[in-house]
C-alpha cells in the first residue's frame, strides 16, 4: 500500500499552502490545554461523582487519561513521521487510504461541531449568570433554545405565541422553552471573526484565557485542600467499577470514565496545526504529550479535592465547583471560579473550533469536498470562507437546536478517532517500516494495541441510542462519499 507516499506527495508537492507557520511547541501546548481544561473539570467532574463514579471519579479520570494517553502517544509518532497531513484523518489517509480516511474526517467535523455547540450552550448560562449578577441578566427566551415542542408550534402556525408579549414566558414556563440561546450565538460569532483575523493573533488571546482559568483553578486548590473532610470519600467506589441501575443504566468506574472522557477532548486538535507550527514533526508531539499529562494530573487533584469538600451526591448541579466553594461559605471564591468558567469554556470553543476548519480543509484539499472550503485569504493567510460556514452553521446548531441528547455524540466520535489512529500506528510500522521516526512509541506495539483496546471498551460503556445516532450520521457520510468525493479525490484524478 503506498497510500502514504501519495498522500505525502500531493501534501508537499505544494509546499506553500498560504498557511503561516507562526506557533511554538509554548503555542501548541496552551492550545490544548485551552481545548482540554473547560466543560469537563467544571461541570462532568460533579455529575459524574454524583451519577456514576462517586468519589472514585478520580480513578474514572485516570481510566479515562490512560486511553487517551495510548492514543496520544500515537498521535505523536504519526505526526512527526507523516507532518504535514495533520489530525486523526491525515494518519488515517496514510495508514488505511482514502476511504477510510473519509470516515475518520466526517467524524472529526461531528465531534468538533458538536462539541463547539454543545459547550457554547453551557458558557451562555454562566454568562448569563455573570449578567444577573449585576442586574443585565437577559429574559428567560433569549437564552434557550426552543424544544421538540416549541417547534410543533412554529410548524403549526403558531409563531405568535413566542412574540414579545405575556404569552411568550407563559409557553416557556409551560416547557415550550425559548425563541433564541442568543449569548450562545453571540459567542461563536465573535469566535469566527476572531479565527479570520488570524491563528497566531488567536493563540495570544488563548494563552492569556488559559492562564485566567489556571488561576481559577488554583484558587480552588488553594481554598479546597484546608477545607477535606476525608469522611466524604467513604465509600469510595460506592457503584464499583461496573454495575446497572435498576432500569438498566451502567454506572461505575468504568462508565464513569465514558462520561467523563468528554473532558479530554480537543487535545488532538493539537496535531491539526502542524502546517502552522514552526517545526512541526518537533514541537507538535511535545504539544500533545505536555498538554495531555498536565491536565491529566489537575483533573486528578480537583476531582479529588471536590469529593473532599462536599459530600458527592450534592454535585450534580450544572456548576459543582462553584457550587462546593458556596457550600462551604467561601462565596467570592465561588465568584471568582464562576468567572474562570466563562474564560475557560471560552479558550475550549476557541480551539475547537480551530480544529474543526482545519481538517475540513485538509479534506478539501484532497478533492473530497469541495475546493471552496480550502480557499485561504491572501491578507488574513486564513480560510475565511469555511471559518465563516462552520461558524454560522454551528451559530445556528446553537442558538435554536437543543443539543443535550447529542453530547454523548462527541464521545464515540472522539473515541472511534483515537481507536483508528492507534490502529494506524500498527498499520504503518508494517507496511512502512522503513520510514524516518523522530519520535517512536516505545515497546513495540504494546502501547497503540493497548490504545485501541481501552478506547474500543470506552465506546462499549456508551448508551446504545448515542451508537444509533453514530451510524446514522455515518449513513450520511457515506452518500456524500460515494455521490461526490469519490469522483473528485485527487488521488481518482492522478490515478
Amino acid at each position: 500500500m503506498e497510500a502514504l507516499f501519495r498522500k505525502k506527495a500531493i501534501v508537499d508537492g505544494n509546499e506553500d499552502h498560504g498557511l503561516k507557520r507562526c506557533l511554538s511547541a509554548t503555542d501548541l501546548t496552551l492550545l490544548g490545554i485551552g481545548a482540554i481544561i473547560g466543560t469537563g473539570i467544571f461541570v462532568l467532574t460533579g455529575h459524574a461523582a454524583a451519577t456514576q463514579s462517586g468519589p472514585a471519579v478520580v480513578l474514572s479520570f485516570v481510566v479515562a487519561g490512560l486511553a487517551c494517553g495510548f492514543a496520544a502517544l500515537a498521535y505523536a509518532e504519526l505526526a512527526s513521521m507523516v507532518g504535514g497531513c495533520g489530525s486523526a484523518y491525515g494518519y488515517s489517509y496514510a495508514a488505511f487510504g482514502e476511504f477510510l480516511a473519509w470516515i475518520i474526517g466526517w467524524d472529526l467535523i461531528l465531534e468538533y461541531g458538536v462539541s463547539v455547540a454543545a459547550v457554547a450552550n453551557g458558557w451562555s448560562g454562566y454568562f448569563n449568570n455573570a449578567l444577573t449578577a449585576i442586574g443585565l441578566g437577559l429574559p428567560e427566551y433569549l437564552t434557550k433554545g426552543p424544544t421538540t415542542g416549541a417547534w410543533n408550534m412554529y410548524l403549526g402556525g403558531a409563531l405568535e405565541t413566542f412574540g414579545f408579549d405575556p404569552q411568550s414566558e407563559q409557553a416557556i414556563k409551560a416547557g415550550m422553552g425559548g425563541i433564541v440561546n442568543l449569548p450562545a450565538v453571540m459567542i461563536i460569532l465573535a469566535l469566527m471573526v476572531m479565527l479570520i483575523i488570524g491563528i497566531k493573533q488567536s493563540s495570544k488571546l488563548n494563552a492569556v484565557m488559559v492562564a485566567v482559568k489556571l488561576l481559577t483553578i488554583a484558587v480552588f486548590i488553594s481554598i479546597a485542600v484546608f477545607n477535606v473532610h476525608p469522611e466524604n470519600w467513604s465509600p469510595f467506589m460506592p457503584f464499583g467499577w461496573f454495575d446497572h441501575t435498576p432500569d438498566g443504566h451502567t454506572i461505575g468506574v468504568l462508565a464513569g470514565a465514558s462520561l467523563v472522557f468528554f473532558a479530554y477532548v480537543g487535545f488532538d486538535a493539537v496535531s491539526t496545526a502542524v502546517e502552522e507550527a514552526k517545526d512541526p514533526q518537533r514541537d507538535v508531539p511535545k504539544g500533545i504529550i505536555y498538554s495531555l499529562f498536565f491536565c491529566t494530573i489537575i483533573y486528578i487533584i480537583v476531582s479529588g479535592l471536590l469529593t473532599g469538600i462536599v459530600p458527592y451526591r450534592e454535585l450534580n448541579v450544572s456548576s459543582p465547583v462553584a457550587h462546593a466553594l458556596q457550600v462551604i461559605g467561601y462565596n467570592w471564591g465561588a465568584a471568582l471560579v464562576a468567572t474562570g468558567v466563562i474564560f475557560g469554556l471560552t479558550t475550549v470553543m476557541l480551539v475547537l473550533y480551530y480544529g474543526l476548519t482545519r481538517v475540513i480543509v485538509a479534506i478539501s484539499r484532497d478533492g473530497l469536498m469541495p475546493k471552496y472550503f480550502s480557499t485561504v485569504n491572501a491578507t488574513t493567510q486564513t480560510p475565511v470562507n469555511v471559518t465563516v460556514i462552520s461558524g454560522l452553521v454551528m451559530a445556528l446548531a446553537a442558538g435554536f437546536v437543543p443539543l443535550g441528547t447529542l453530547a454523548e455524540l462527541v464521545n464515540i466520535g472522539t473515541l472511534t478517532a483515537f481507536v483508528m489512529v492507534c490502529a494506524g500506528v500498527i498499520v504503518l510500522r508494517r507496511t512502512h517500516p522503513e520510514y524516518p521516526r523522530p519520535y517512536k512509541m516505545p515497546f513495540g506495539i504494546v502501547l497503540p494495541v493497548l490504545g485501541v483496546l481501552s478506547c474500543g471498551a470506552l465506546i462499549a460503556f456508551l448508551p446504545l441510542m448515542t451508537h444509533l445516532r453514530f451510524l446514522l450520521w455515518l449513513a450520511v457520510g457515506l452518500i456524500f462519499y460515494f455521490v461526490y468525493s469519490m469522483r473528485h479525490s485527487k488521488l481518482a484524478t492522478q490515478s
